[in-house]
């Protein structure tokens, strides 16, 4: 059988198809967690502690979120998820999203599972850049000062902003809270790269601002918003 050159165009390329980066597929998945972390910012500005978690997005430098932070276990727990990281300038524009993962383990008497929102208020450079790194462990070696905004927690707003961190948690289940004790937090450069099209790193996205996505704009509105109320 003879096959004409069109012919052999459209099959090498229905061949090559699969081959093809498909951007839009790429990105759903980065997509979804920028707009959960939307939807945990809206829910924790507003809800009980929102005038003191407010207080504190007014003077952060940066905010981490975790839309979802998974504990559970008996005897050997652990805790992880998914969230973003963005910064804001001096003149008060934040920045688009990057993507970063939290995980800890933890061996005691525990029983139960929770699901936790969890947004991490970076207040001064310094603790910015040391986010920042490949990998950044919370603990008494870190150098940082973090504090807590919650039910039961010691302390109030006042103190909590002459802290490096500050953490918000809004928890589900059979534990109480949250802890960052021992937890590390790493980037995840092929999510920034999916999200962004090409290779950028977190400085280039926070810092410089050289990278943007349109479908991380709802979130930065919301931190604007909440932030000038």
């Amino acid at each position: 059988m003879t096959w004409s050159p069109t012919r052999r165009g459209l099959l090498a390329a229905a061949a090559a198809a699969p081959l093809l980066p498909r951007p839009a597929a790429a990105q759903a998945e980065q997509q979804a967690l920028v707009d959960r972390a939307t939807l945990t910012v809206n829910e924790l500005m507003g809800g009980e502690f929102g005038a003191d978690v407010r207080q504190v997005l007014r003077r952060a430098r940066a905010v981490m979120i975790f839309p979802r932070v998974f504990r559970g276990g008996f005897i050997l727990g652990g805790e992880g998820g998914s969230g973003v990281l963005v910064a804001r300038d001096g003149a008060g524009t934040w920045s688009s999203p990057a993507f970063y993962g939290l995980g800890s383990a933890s061996l005691g008497l525990q029983i139960g599972i929770s699901d936790s929102q969890v947004m991490l208020f970076i207040m001064n450079d310094r603790a910015l850049n040391a986010m920042l790194q490949s990998q950044f462990k919370f603990g008494a070696d870190a150098g940082l000062a973090v504090a807590t905004i919650g039910a039961g927690i010691a302390g109030g707003t006042t103190a909590a902003l002459r802290a490096d961190v500050v953490s918000v948690a809004k928890s589900r289940g059979l534990y109480a809270g949250i802890s960052l004790e021992g937890s590390i937090i790493a980037r995840r450069n092929e999510d920034n790269a999916a999200y962004y099209g090409r290779p950028v790193s977190p400085e280039q996205i926070v810092l410089t601002m050289e990278a943007h996505n349109p479908g991380s704009d709802n979130l930065r509105a919301a931190l604007i918003r909440w932030s000038q109320e």
